[in-house]
């Protein structure tokens, strides 16, 4: 090849590679220095978009699960406050029960069981978190129209944030857990409609049973027929009355009569073979025409058992309705006021079963939410992670090789030098 001073191709072939070693020498080091293989759209654009996607979904993720901390926080406070006052129900019915003793004080047993409905308002007034409480707030009681029973005008919808998700499409949505707060849960309902479990009023002249298919249904009390003088009645086990004759004749089977006692009021039965006694279809609450009526003032927040005078007479506002006047024992009249506060007390450990259940939930979506952003970063991991084992080795490589270049290069430049001895 013929040698020229103008045109050094050798220097020229030298730098070319030089540069390049130079080049991918200047990418090691910025996957190094990253730790990314691929950290713009120009390394691998369709990789880059979708770690970019990912990386943004991830730190939603991230918002999700300090939400669901916060939702979690708000349930654990309504559940405990639930279960604390669960506790304190019982042993109201606990009091309850202590006064159906005919040697017992009323009076002191009374001054116990108002600490203790204290209490509750307490408990419930102190179950908050981050402005809400879940256990008193209005939900607008009323009457329903059909029924007569006292519900929530329109339920609160709480939501806790579940988890963030994107589909197939790329369209995103965030997922909610929801809470519905109702007469079913709420204990004090501030409307003032006593549409709350513990400021709901007892029933008058009704008493809560079910029906033949095993439903939630209303039975009126007969108040008349057990107290008539014309009249005896045989209990025959298992809160069964049996009807006879002032002479002690009683008829049995499918023409006898029968009441059932329900707390401390009686409903008609009818006789059954192998099925045993149910209460009467005709004493049920129809589901249509027909509404229930409700004692003022007694609730469980509000009962008193020094007013059971006022809890059979009919003219007083506190008037039960399970019968009056010296018929109904004091006894009864505490007996209906327990199976009352008994029926509450289910619904609040309904209500407990439901809220604990939504806490387990919750507790789930946060270890799954954890899980799936450790995933995602696994999946950008191995899409624009580089691989410093290999980066590395290659570095050293390459620095060799920059070496060899240059030592290449200055070689090159050299033989114009030497054309130079060739004119001496």
């Amino acid at each position: 090849m013929a040698s020229s001073i103008l045109t050094n191709v050798s220097a020229m072939a030298a730098l070319q590679t030089l540069r390049s070693i130079g080049s991918d020498m200047e990418t090691t080091q910025d996957r190094i220095s990253t730790g990314e293989r691929v950290s713009s759209a120009s390394d691998n654009a369709a990789y880059w978009s979708i770690a970019t996607t990912m990386k943004s979904d991830n730190a939603a993720l991230s918002s999700v699960q300090d939400a669901m901390g916060l939702g979690a926080a708000k349930v654990d406070t309504a559940y405990t406050g639930m279960e604390s006052a669960i506790d304190v129900v019982q042993e109201i019915k606990n009091k309850l029960v202590t006064a159906s003793e005919s040697a017992a004080d009323k009076g002191k047993i009374q001054e116990e069981i108002s600490q203790l409905q204290d209490q509750l308002k307490t408990i419930a007034s102190s179950a908050s978190f981050s402005g809400e409480n879940w256990l008193q707030t209005d939900i607008g009681g009323q009457t329903n129209a059909d029924t007569g029973v006292i519900e929530a005008g329109d339920a609160l919808d709480k939501q806790v944030v579940g988890s963030f998700t994107r589909d197939a499409q790329g369209n995103v949505a965030v997922k909610t857990i929801s809470v519905k707060l109702d007469s079913s849960n709420v204990l004090f309902d501030l409307s003032g409609g006593n549409g709350g479990l513990l400021d709901a009023n007892a029933l008058q002249g009704y008493v809560k049973v079910q029906d033949t298919n095993g439903d939630d249904r209303y039975a009126k009390v007969n108040d008349t027929d057990f107290a008539a003088t014309d009249s005896v009645w045989k209990d025959i086990g298992g809160g069964i009355y049996m009807k006879g004759d002032t002479s002690g004749n009683f008829t049995t089977g499918e023409s006898g009569t029968y009441l059932m006692k329900v707390g401390g009021g009686y409903v008609d039965a009818e006789f059954g073979d192998t099925s045993g006694y149910s209460v009467a279809t005709a004493s049920l609450v129809a589901t249509t025409g027909e509404t229930i009526t409700y004692t003022k003032g007694v609730s469980v927040s509000t009962l008193d058992i020094t007013k059971l005078d006022d809890y059979r007479d009919k003219d007083a506002d506190e008037y039960l309705g399970i019968g009056e006047g010296t018929n109904v024992s004091d006894n009864d009249l505490i007996a209906q006021l327990t199976s009352f506060v008994d029926t509450q007390l289910e619904s609040m450990t309904s209500a407990a079963a439901k809220l604990g259940a939504t806490s387990s939930r919750i507790s789930m979506q946060e270890d799954f939410v954890s899980k799936l952003s450790d995933s995602l970063d696994k999946g950008v991991g191995r899409l624009v992670d580089a691989d410093m084992n290999e980066e590395s080795t290659k570095l050293k490589a390459l620095q060799t090789q920059q070496q060899l270049a240059i030592q290449s290069l200055s070689i090159a430049n050299s033989d114009s030098q030497n054309i130079l001895s060739l004119f001496r």
